[in-house]
């Protein structure tokens, strides 16, 4: 009898200092389908220094934010962090 394998899905969203790959990151947050089971994140705060390291470490783009310009005396309001970014990384648990 042979064990099946399944994947799952790992996501990462990171939060840029600006609109490119290569900015720094500034906020994060990591969602694991594997439960542990899977290849965990760099240990850090946060754990890549900038959208580029993680397409570097595996990670592929799903999205990322639309640049919207602000309006005339909306520059200091504060709000969402703009600049998400989100990637995925799928991972055969199992043999």
């Amino acid at each position: 009898m042979s064990s099946a394998s399944v994947e799952r899905q790992q996501v990462l969203y990171l939060w840029m200092q600006g609109s490119a790959l290569d900015s720094h990151v500034i906020g994060w947050a990591f969602h694991d389908g594997t439960a542990g089971a899977g290849p965990s994140i760099p240990a850090g705060d946060p754990p890549y220094p900038t959208g580029v390291a993680s397409l570097l470490d595996g990670w592929m783009l799903l999205q990322s934010s639309p640049l919207t310009p602000l309006g005339v005396g909306q520059e200091h309001v504060n709000s969402y962090l703009e600049h998400e970014f989100v990637f995925e990384r799928r991972v055969r648990l199992g043999t």
